[in-house]
């Protein structure tokens, strides 16, 4: 009996996110792509992550990448952001808004991303962990205008005010400075009063730290996600610099683009295609004894490496209208069923999480329609059982010799 196998993969699904940001054609909004991907690691099995593709740029790559990467947080400076101020900052004002402060989106948003073929739709969801900016202000008075009693101008911005969390960076001239601050999820407003009155205060690019929450891969199809979500910015907004700092455009658009390279490959040692079935122990039992076996069977086994969901059925040269392949014998068109059934290695479940134990497969794909993998499985061991029950057996075995045989298509599919 001949046996083949087919593996039916769709393409490589990435998670990606892009985190560029490019002034968009509108004169009012900001586009940010962030890209991100997936590739199972045979080298880390259990880590089953998307990871961040977006071209980082500021203080985690710059200063900071070993805390960032403890935070799972990634920055981005940009220059196509500004912001003005629309009236003087005055010296220890009591109300916040009429300064220099920062209300960001520091909690959790959800966004849909759905699969550019087949329409399925994830969640993806996303925070602002950090903002800071270049800033600037005319001299006099000079960034000394930021000085208080006890407290010196630069402590002002190197350390941040609750419940914001300084990361002890500054870069500063006399008249211009570049800080970064952390956001705790679902912090507030986040100020700085200065000690002279201040003209005219500007900022000319934007800084922030951004963290992301991906759905499972391994449950996701292969194949591409896209989806978007709108910040408002301005006074009483999504980024809410208060009420004197106005920025240039008044919405930041996330575009996130989620690819997903999965990996689904079926091994057979060399021979293995070619089944032979026999009875237990033999056929001695049966030439030296008359002792007619029971069943006729052979187990092949196979290495499976898979990341993603797959189904499985059969394809047959012979049938007889049921629900399984048949072997012929040509002489005189007799046939006998054969049963195949599969046992996956640990880990591989199907629809209800149950481990796959001599699960049968047949024509119609019933039993076998869902396969999925808790973790990466890396080329693991697995089992092809073929079987001619004993009632058939006994007809087999009557009158002259006889060949039985036929081909039979066992197929692992990855479009479920």
């Amino acid at each position: 009996m001949d046996f083949s196998r087919v593996f039916k993969q769709r393409p490589s699904l990435v998670f990606s996110a892009s985190l560029l940001m490019l002034l968009s054609t509108s004169a009012n909004a900001l586009v940010q792509d962030i890209t991100a991907k997936f590739n199972p690691d045979p080298a880390n099995p259990l880590k089953n992550e998307f990871v961040n593709t977006t071209p980082e740029s500021g203080i985690c790559p710059g200063h900071i990448p070993q805390r960032c990467r403890e935070l799972g947080i990634f920055t981005i400076r940009t220059t196509a952001f500004s912001a003005h101020s629309n009236a003087p900052i005055l010296a220890n004002h009591a109300d916040v808004r009429q300064g220099a402060m920062w209300k960001v989106p520091s909690e959790w948003r959800d966004l849909q991303v759905m699969h550019t073929t087949t329409g399925e739709v994830e969640t993806v969801q996303v925070r602002i962990a950090g903002i800071g900016h270049a800033w600037g202000l005319d001299r006099p008075p000079g960034v000394s205008a930021w000085a208080k009693p006890g407290i010196s101008w630069a402590d002002q911005w190197q350390h941040a005010p609750s419940p914001c969390a300084g990361v002890n960076y500054l870069a500063a001239g006399s008249s211009t400075a570049l800080f970064f601050w952390l956001v705790p999820e679902g912090a507030g407003i986040c100020s700085r009063q200065p000690g002279t009155d201040i003209p005219r205060f500007w900022y000319s690019n934007m800084e922030y730290a951004y963290a992301i929450r991906t759905p499972n891969p391994l449950k996701m199809s292969s194949g591409q996600y896209t989806g978007s979500i709108n910040y408002t910015m301005g006074p009483g907004a999504d980024f809410d610099f208060g009420d004197v700092m106005i920025p240039d455009d008044n919405l930041l658009t996330f575009n996130f683009t989620l690819d997903v390279q999965h990996t689904l490959k079926v091994e057979v040692p060399p021979g293995g295609n070619r089944v032979e079935l026999a009875p237990q122990g033999g056929w001695q039992a049966w030439l030296n004894q008359g002792r007619k076996p029971t069943r006729l069977f052979r187990d092949q086994t196979f290495h499976v490496s898979s990341s993603s969901r797959f189904k499985m059925n059969l394809e047959c040269q012979y049938s007889s209208g049921g629900n399984t392949c048949h072997l012929r014998e040509p002489r005189s068109g007799h046939s006998v069923p054969l049963n195949v059934s599969v046992t996956l290695p640990n880990g591989l479940t199907d629809a209800t999480g149950q481990p796959v134990n001599r699960r049968p497969l047949l024509l119609d794909g019933s039993g076998t329609e869902l396969f999925q993998p808790g973790s990466y499985i890396d080329r693991k061991p697995g089992t092809l059982h073929f079987e001619i029950t004993r009632e058939y057996v006994e007809d087999m075995l009557t009158g002259v010799g006889k060949t039985y045989s036929g081909n039979v298509t066992v197929v692992w599919d990855s479009e479920v």
